[in-house]
């Protein structure tokens, strides 16, 4: 495959990161218009969860068949068919006459989804041979990524409150057709020089998996035998992963990528910290327009200093990394999440317009930092060819997050412990904060990506 010239290969990065917006955008667009779901199709708190944890748990369960299919029939092809696919399921969401289908068409959106994220950082990563502009180009994806998740309820708000909540869907079809457009014009094909097998038995325990336990964690308010059932069926795919992929040559979860502690940490730092957003949003949105009474621009505009210091944090976050490595962007992070979550917990900040400000602006400062870094982590040391992998391991533990997040603040908020849904927040960023230090180096480790095997040309 010729290499694309510099113009191209940033034009290819601004394709690539569109199709990462609307994704990340879904995860969190959606929260300010949960009120005006409620109203319009009458669901109970466990209905609104699952509108956004259903994308959540099908899309972290795709990723990875995602980026595999990608490395076996072509990343340019299966990124155009993600396209088309998340603009058909946005379009369908959009016109759900009854919250079920909502749920069944966000199921339909997050399969499209599964074919976008990994397979645009399998692009990007092969795209950017240097070292250097790829440290670079990761950084822009990861604040691309931190924009587009702090950004979502300023925006959602918006839409709801001046079109209505169908509209935030409606966003997403041009986006994705004009990406579709471009990615036919600019981007070209490429295939791993050895794609990996098709793994179904681990794809459905995967499935498995999450599902049980996002159900177990939703369903966990209500008591009785369902909760415990979810978390039988949770241990037993756990257990069934853990045996069955070390066995396979080609697995669907690269397990061995695991004895890297950089590779850990990354996804443990994914994990807690998309957690604290997921929990973050859902419980600010359901305070703000609940006991505030806000209509959702208001709980939209409440939530700017947030999202404003997402913006001017996820681009600095980007050069930190390039020119310090990932440590000093992820203390940062950990350190602004944890403050905020104790500021929230511990002073009450939420019922305090003196105090939610400084919360919400720490919250801000501490998500925008730690995307890039996670990325620039997950891929250090490794050969391009599994560079999509990792990434799409990650990817799915961000999103593994983020349902995790929302079960568990929506659980603790309907047993009414709002406080403690502040302190799980705090404790994830202590995590970050914690892993920072003990997993990452003081050297950008992209820096020291494998050389890549031999690419196919389409």
């Amino acid at each position: 495959m010729t290499e694309p010239g510099a113009r191209q290969r940033w034009v290819i990065l601004a394709i690539c990161c569109a199709g990462l917006f609307v994704v990340s955008l879904d995860n969190t667009v959606l929260n300010v218009a949960l009120p005006s779901l409620r109203r319009e199709l009458h669901a109970s708190v466990a209905g609104l969860q699952w509108t956004i944890d259903a994308y959540l748990v099908v899309l972290a369960s795709l990723l990875m068949l995602g980026g595999s299919t990608a490395d076996r029939i072509g990343r340019r092809r299966v990124f155009r068919i993600g396209l088309a696919s998340f603009a058909f399921g946005s379009a369908l969401c959009a016109l759900a006459p009854s919250l079920p289908w909502l749920v069944v068409f966000r199921v339909l959106q997050a399969v499209g989804g599964a074919m976008l994220n990994p397979v645009a950082m399998a692009i990007v990563t092969n795209t950017f041979v240097d070292p250097r502009e790829r440290a670079r180009a990761i950084g822009w994806w990861g604040g691309v990524a931190g924009i587009s998740m702090t950004t979502g309820p300023i925006l959602g708000g918006a839409l709801v409150e001046t079109i209505g909540w169908r509209a935030i869907f409606w966003v997403n079809v041009p986006i994705g057709l004009a990406a579709l457009v471009l990615a036919t014009r600019f981007v070209p094909e490429s295939r791993a020089a050895r794609p990996r097998r098709v793994d179904p038995v681990g794809q459905l325990l995967v499935i498995t998996l999450l599902g049980s336990v996002t159900y177990a964690v939703i369903e966990a308010p209500s008591g009785g035998r369902a909760p415990l059932a979810g978390a039988a069926v949770a241990v037993v795919a756990l257990v069934g992963l853990l045996i069955y992929e070390p066995r396979r040559a080609e697995p669907l979860i690269e397990l061995r990528l695991f004895r890297r502690a950089s590779f850990t940490g990354a996804m443990i730092t994914a994990v807690c910290a998309f957690a604290a957003l997921g929990g973050f949003l859902f419980a600010t949105t359901l305070y703000f327009q609940g006991e505030r009474g806000f209509s959702a621009l208001e709980a939209g505009v409440h939530m700017v200093p947030m999202a404003a210091m997402g913006l001017v944090s996820s681009p600095l976050s980007g050069r930190l990394l390039a020119g310090y490595g990932p440590r000093l962007p992820l203390l940062v992070a950990g350190a602004g999440l944890t403050a905020a979550g104790i500021l929230l917990a511990a002073a009450h900040a939420e019922s305090s317009d003196v105090l939610i400000y400084p919360a919400f602006v720490l919250f801000g400062i501490g998500f925008g930092f730690v995307n890039a870094p996670i990325t620039n982590t997950a891929v250090s040391g490794l050969p391009r060819d599994q560079a999509g992998v990792a990434a799409a391991i990650v990817a799915a533990g961000r999103q593994v997050g983020s349902a995790l997040g929302v079960a568990t603040a929506g659980a603790l908020i309907a047993a009414g412990r709002t406080t403690t849904a502040w302190w799980v927040i705090a404790g994830c960023g202590a995590t970050v904060l914690l892993l920072a230090w003990a997993t990452t180096g003081a050297l950008p480790e992209a820096r020291h990506l494998a050389p890549a095997g031999r690419q196919t040309s389409g």
